[in-house]
């Protein structure tokens, strides 16, 4: 299983980007895996990994509290896709946007599965 990331980039505070995330693998195309929940995380040069949002296989969302009503999670469980809309970005969001997954293999057996990483840089 794989967790390919794009749509990172430069730009200025109060700009938007949109993030995707596509999960590849036979286990998951084949249907025989099935995803749990997918979130964004972000870690900003010398700080850890924070998570940012998560959307569970209903559509659920969950945000943490310094997203403010400016992020939207999002997925299309038919692409086995997540989408992180981003809003009035501030200098502070900078940061690598990593895509993860929660998927479970078995009835015993759930994994944890982590993209590469997306640069997001918000210019002051």
């Amino acid at each position: 299983v794989q967790l390919v990331e794009s749509g990172g980039g430069l730009v200025e505070a109060g700009g938007s980007l949109s993030l995707s995330c596509v999960t590849s693998g036979s286990g998951v195309t084949g249907g025989e895996f099935r995803i749990i929940d997918m979130s964004w995380y972000r870690q900003a040069p010398g700080k850890g990994r924070e998570l940012v949002a998560t959307i569970n296989s209903q559509g659920t969302s969950t945000y943490a509290d310094f997203v403010s009503g400016r992020f939207t999670i999002s997925r299309d469980n038919a692409k086995n896709t997540v989408y992180l809309q981003m809003n009035s970005l501030k200098p502070e969001d900078t940061a690598v946007y990593y895509c993860n997954a929660r998927i479970r293999i078995n009835s015993l057996q759930t994994i944890n599965v982590w993209g590469q990483g997306t640069l997001v840089t918000v210019s002051s």
